[in-house]
């Protein structure tokens, strides 16, 4: 009995690395492929982001005897899958990726920059994050009428574990369509040649255009959507992260990482809640196992990047856009449902995502980008007629 309570939050850990790594890989390799990265170079992006997440993880949880669980930012890479192709190319996007690392550091290091992150109206965030997935969450339907034999087999096995184990859907739903590859071979995708992983290093272009409209997105949904709710699962859980730090380290490792291929690392949330909670350990001092074991098991599925490379080459690209957007799909249901709960913000939040989601470009500039300002603009022009209606309204004799 000992034995098994000594290994609960390892248990606990391993599922979360996981469940973490084989539910979103697909679209963090889908993401780098669409602003411009070769195949060489999103595997390249894939191994950097799991050995250098995994890396502070395991120090994090070390040291602060917290289950600290960092991620790589899947609203990010959901991002780049809207985005598409940048001005710049591949270059300028992972410009806009340092950017946003050095963004991320000056939030921990001075307040005023982190507070008004946090000063963004919660249902506004949400709206910008669901206009960000919506268009990722549309792949399924298409792959279901452009490759119904292969994208069939892939939705049934979602659906039934969905229905009986929810947490194993989505992994459960990239075995599928792992296996509808390799017995299918499609001839579009060429066949499945994984090589040895390798990083390939290529230089940043800065390009203002491609830093307002991807760059400064980017550090805004990983932000609010990633960090700061990452914090609040920990502190929800009776723990008290310390933020500064882990802003600093995470802002520096992405910066650092983007040459490599990784657009961003960040505090994760939901794979957070799977080792801070009871189910990892009884003992809230034993859980940092549980983020330390997940850290460390991405540095073992580093490697398996090249794997996973070759097996997006060989399926048709809505396949993976597919299985992409089927993991994303609890995650749009929440945004929405956050969007659109208060009705004092309801109606900028839906501004927000209209916006975000229409695909517009503007002075160089991308949708999500114009999506936050126009909300955040009719959110300011209600509050200012709220204040001139009751700076007018007669005084009582």
């Amino acid at each position: 009995m000992s034995g098994l309570k000594n290994s609960q939050p390892i248990l606990a850990g391993a599922v979360a690395g996981i469940v973490g790594f084989s539910s979103s890989f697909t679209i963090v390799l889908a993401g780098l492929k669409a602003v411009g990265a070769t195949d060489r170079q999103a595997s390249s992006g894939l191994l950097t982001l799991c050995v250098v997440m995994g890396a502070i993880s395991v120090v994090a949880s070390f040291r602060t005897k917290m289950p600290i669980v960092i991620a790589w930012s899947t609203p990010g890479a959901a991002l780049m899958v809207t985005a598409g192709a940048m001005h710049g190319g591949f270059p300028a996007a992972l410009g806009a990726c340092v950017v946003a690392g050095v963004l991320t550091v000056i939030a921990g290091v001075w307040r005023p920059l982190a507070r008004g992150i946090a000063a963004i109206p919660p249902a506004l965030a949400s709206a910008l994050l669901a206009g960000v997935l919506l268009p990722v969450c549309l792949a399924p339907a298409h792959s279901m009428v452009q490759e119904p034999w292969l994208t069939a087999p892939v939705v049934l096995v979602w659906v039934g574990f969905m229905r009986f184990a929810r947490r194993w859907a989505v992994p459960a739903s990239v075995v599928a369509a792992v296996l509808a590859v390799v017995i299918k071979r499609p001839s579009s995708g060429g066949g499945f040649h994984p090589s040895l992983p390798h990083l390939a290093f290529v230089l940043p272009k800065f390009d203002i255009h491609t830093i307002v409209s991807f760059g400064v997105p980017l550090f805004i949904v990983t932000m609010a959507c990633q960090n700061i709710a990452g914090m609040a699962v920990l502190r929800s859980f009776g723990y008290s992260p310390p933020m500064r730090p882990l802003m600093v380290a995470t802002g520096v490792a992405s910066a650092a990482a983007a040459p490599f291929g990784a657009h961003a690392i960040n505090m994760a949330a939901l794979t957070a809640a799977l080792v801070a909670g009871p189910d990892s350990d009884p003992e809230p001092e034993r859980r940092w196992i549980a983020g330390a074991t997940s850290g460390f098991l991405y540095i073992l599925l580093g490697p398996l990047a090249a794997v996973a490379a070759a097996l997006v080459v060989a399926a048709p690209a809505i396949l993976v856009e597919a299985v992409a957007g089927l993991a994303l799909l609890g995650a749009l249901t929440g945004a929405l449902a956050a969007a659109v709960h208060d009705h004092e913000t309801r109606d900028a939040a839906v501004i927000t995502l209209v916006v975000s989601v229409s695909g517009i470009t503007a002075f160089g500039i991308s949708a999500p980008f114009w999506g936050l300002v126009a909300g955040l603009a009719f959110y300011g022009t209600r509050s200012i007629g709220f204040r001139r209606t009751s700076a007018s309204a007669p005084k009582s004799a």
